[in-house]
């Protein structure tokens, strides 16, 4: 596996559109959730991109500035062909080491999909929020220090 991180003005029109399709499939068609998908944040983000050998997009994340103490990451996802083999984990751990590397001496701060709660937990994640509704789905705010 490879990871490619990219600022927006770094992509190519194919590659973003790849992105976005794979984004808007995920979560607006399976997780039936009609929301504004792109956002604002997608020209500031860092774009992660986990690649097989053959150059195939299999994972992705969006690495952000959250604030003075924290930074973030989110849009997580792994391409349905790929998932069952533990590219979740690896696309996790490859985004907290390139946050940790472009925020140093930040915290990482996340809004997780509560069912996953235990999966980030397991990266060292704590829970410091109840659970609430983000866009109908249950969420919670977690930190790593």
């Amino acid at each position: 596996m490879n990871v490619e991180i990219k600022k927006l003005s770094e992509m190519s029109a194919i590659e973003w559109c790849k992105l976005a399709e794979e984004r808007v499939k995920v979560f607006v068609v399976e997780q039936e959730c009609p929301y504004q998908e792109i956002d604002e944040l997608d020209y500031s983000a860092y774009h992660l991109m986990l690649k097989n050998d053959q150059g195939a997009l299999v994972g992705y994340t969006r690495i952000m500035d959250k604030d003075e103490r924290h930074a973030t990451f989110g849009r997580v996802l792994v391409l349905k062909q790929f998932r069952g083999h533990n590219y979740g984990r690896q696309l996790v751990q490859a985004t907290i080491d390139e946050a940790k590397q472009l925020f140093p001496d930040k915290m990482i701060q996340i809004q997780a999909q509560a069912y996953l709660k235990d999966f980030y937990a397991s990266f060292g994640f704590k829970p410091i929020s109840a659970i609430y509704l983000e866009d109908n789905i249950p969420h919670l705010d977690m930190v790593l220090n």
